[in-house]
């Protein structure tokens, strides 16, 4: 079963993308959307086991490194942690390859789109199934390089290359700290396993390492260097900036990785690593501070927004925020219970967003929409209800798991718990504002697009419907149906066991009455004052710009973020690069070299074609001069 979990949309990907012509599109989309829904089917067997008959196992697919000490396999690891993300991945995959059939139906590339997707379903169920760093920092890089396949799958945009190239190079940034940490690993312990390398955690808590000139104890640098690695992949401020504008990709693919998959694997590292990460304080605040951070300046950018999908993206990337401050209060639990119910919502915002972009030929600014939620019935439904579960609106899966990363973090007593609840319940507040703008500037008030007519808009087909009906199942159940599972006070600990580690019980406490009421009052509240200002009496919204102009701005431009980068990065090296080519690589290598030597031979090719005059005079003359050339070095000799 785990052989067929793993291989399967390998095998896919590989018949569409190499016989995809020979087979046919519908073919195509059917043998990977099959292939990869069969996993999902087995994964939800597996995580059954799992729950129920304590279901673990490590599957050795073959040896894959042997060299001195170092032994490292290629497994494949179900435990309860492996098994949750099974499900979130293959499911959201079965679901966006169901959902693609309809979305990319008029693109001549589709086998092509459906086998990077079967690919980057293979690549990420190989990172989540590991049982050592290699194995996982093979899956991160391969999710890596379908992530740029798929962001920049429209090559012909130069938007979305460009869009690609920046993914790619940002998390590469990521992906040297996680290099470093697992270099920095097998460096200490000889081995990159995780069982043995959670083990001998304990005989290193007092080494110092010199790193950069610093001296640094090692289990904080190990656990730094991890996190840079999680950043980049999970879109943390600072490496945050590729996330946005991976948007330039098809709408499937804005669901399937940069909501649901790929920008979680850095939430999944952190919780997979929490047996190193308990023992570094230092490590778990920098987490607390980065991830509260995040979820603010996302949820304050995602405000001025128009782009339907850059507003969703945003959105992605503050709730990323909220599982990685929960893993930094120790709440590890609590962030894959967010993670888990937060792929459902988002996905269906995503999907739901793309059959909007559909209905709309492609638009995908909010101001050059509205009044269509009786024209389109069921997206308009569905994305109701993605946005009640985002919000944390009372009795949906986004109400149970948010306000418990907010609870736990008051609940942890200190100082950086106080603030990450506040920052949490504050981002609340934005997260409910930003998602119902984006509602009421969709689906109410007047049409505002004057190059389609409403007549044009039509509901997507049911192929795109359905997918979204079973994340909205997803959205409204599954807070309230595996709430005691993932966060119970006794029956969490026991289905997570040793996949999860926990230095110190979390607290039992309950917060006051107050505080538990205080999240779900402000997400209420928002929804009628975020009708009066986007939809009852937009002027005061007009007002509130114009009084605030450099904030909103500053919003408005993302913090100025990629305009510090271009200052600080790319400019200097843009000027460095183009001072290399013009004086080193022009004026000497290529001078002195390829340059030169060709110089050289054209003129003797110059000169030497003159002696091809046609006269037989002068070619008797050359003959003679030859013939006593060659008669004065014989003498000489």
């Amino acid at each position: 079963m785990e052989y067929i979990i793993l291989f399967l949309p390998l095998l896919a990907s590989f018949v569409a993308g190499f016989f995809g012509k020979l087979i046919g599109e519908r073919n195509s989309e059917i043998i990977t959307s099959l292939s990869v829904s069969i996993t999902a089917i087995l994964s939800i067997i597996i995580f059954y086991n799992v729950v129920t008959q304590d279901y673990n196992n490590n599957i050795v697919i073959a040896s894959w490194i042997k060299s001195g000490s170092l032994e490292i396999n290629w497994a494949i690891n179900i435990d309860a942690l492996s098994s949750v993300m099974l499900v979130v991945v293959t499911l959201i995959s079965s679901i966006v390859h169901i959902y693609s059939i309809g979305y990319m139906s008029h693109d001549p590339h589709k086998p092509r789109f459906m086998a990077f997707l079967s690919l980057f379903t293979f690549a990420m169920l190989t990172l989540v199934t590991s049982d050592n760093f290699l194995q996982l920092f093979f899956g991160w890089e391969g999710v890596g390089l379908c992530s740029y396949f798929l962001i920049g799958f429209w090559f012909k945009r130069e938007s979305a290359n460009a869009a690609a190239i920046k993914a790619f190079l940002v998390n590469r940034v990521g992906d040297f700290g996680l290099a470093l940490g697992i270099f920095l690993i097998f460096y200490l312990f000889g081995t990159i396993n995780y069982d043995e390398v959670f083990k001998l955690i304990p005989t290193i808590l007092d080494e110092k390492i010199n790193f950069l000139s610093f001296d640094f104890n090692s289990i904080d640098l190990i656990c730094i260097l991890l996190f840079i690695g999680a950043m980049g992949k999970s879109a943390q401020i600072i490496l945050h900036t590729w996330l946005p504008d991976a948007m330039e990709g098809p709408t499937p693919v804005s669901a399937l990785i940069h909501a649901a998959t790929m920008v979680t694997a850095g939430v999944f590292l952190v919780v997979r690593c929490s047996p190193i990460y308990e023992f570094s304080e230092l490590a778990l605040s920098i987490v607390t501070i980065v991830g509260i951070v995040t979820a603010i300046f996302a949820a304050s950018v995602a405000l001025v927004q128009n782009d339907i999908k850059k507003i969703i993206a945003y959105s992605t990337c503050s709730q990323l925020g909220y599982m990685f401050f929960a893993t930094g209060v120790g709440a590890y639990n609590v962030a894959m219970f967010h993670l888990f119910t937060h792929a459902f919502f988002k996905a269906l915002l995503f999907l739901g967003s793309g059959s909007v972009i559909h209905s709309f030929n492609d638009e995908q600014d909010i101001n050059k929409m509205g009044g269509v939620k009786k024209i389109l019935p069921y997206t308009y439904i569905l994305m109701i209800i993605g946005t009640l579960a985002l919000t944390g609106f009372p009795f949906l899966s986004g109400f149970y798991s948010k306000d418990a990363i907010i609870e736990f973090a008051y609940l942890k007593g200190d100082y950086l718990g106080y603030f990450a609840a506040s920052a949490g319940v504050f981002t609340a507040l934005l997260t409910s504002i930003y998602s119902w703008r984006l509602i009421f500037k969709t689906f109410h008030g007047s049409y505002n697009n004057t190059k389609q007519p409403i007549e044009s808009v039509h509901e997507s087909p049911m192929v795109m419907i359905i997918p979204l009906i079973i994340l909205a199942i997803g959205s409204i159940l599954g807070g309230i149906l595996f709430k005691d599972l993932f966060i119970g006070q006794e029956s969490s600990y026991v289905f997570w066991k040793s996949s999860i580690k926990f230095l110190d019980p979390l607290s039992i406490d309950h917060p006051p009455i107050w505080f538990i009421i205080l999240t779900p009052a402000l997400v209420i509240i928002s929804i009628p004052i975020s009708f009066y200002l986007f939809v009852k009496n937009k002027n005061v919204t007009k007002v509130l710009i114009e009084q605030n102009r450099p904030f909103y701005l500053f919003l408005k431009n993302k913090w100025y973020f990629d305009e510090f980068y271009e200052f600080i990065f790319i400019k200097p090296l843009k000027f460095l690069g183009y001072l290399f080519w013009k004086k080193v690589d022009g004026s000497i290598i290529d001078k002195f070299g390829p340059d030169g030597i060709s110089k050289i031979i054209k003129n003797f090719s110059i000169k030497a074609v003159k002696f091809q005059s046609g006269f037989i005079y002068q070619y008797a003359f050359v003959m003679l001069l030859g013939f006593s050339l060659l008669l004065t070095l014989l003498i000489l000799d």
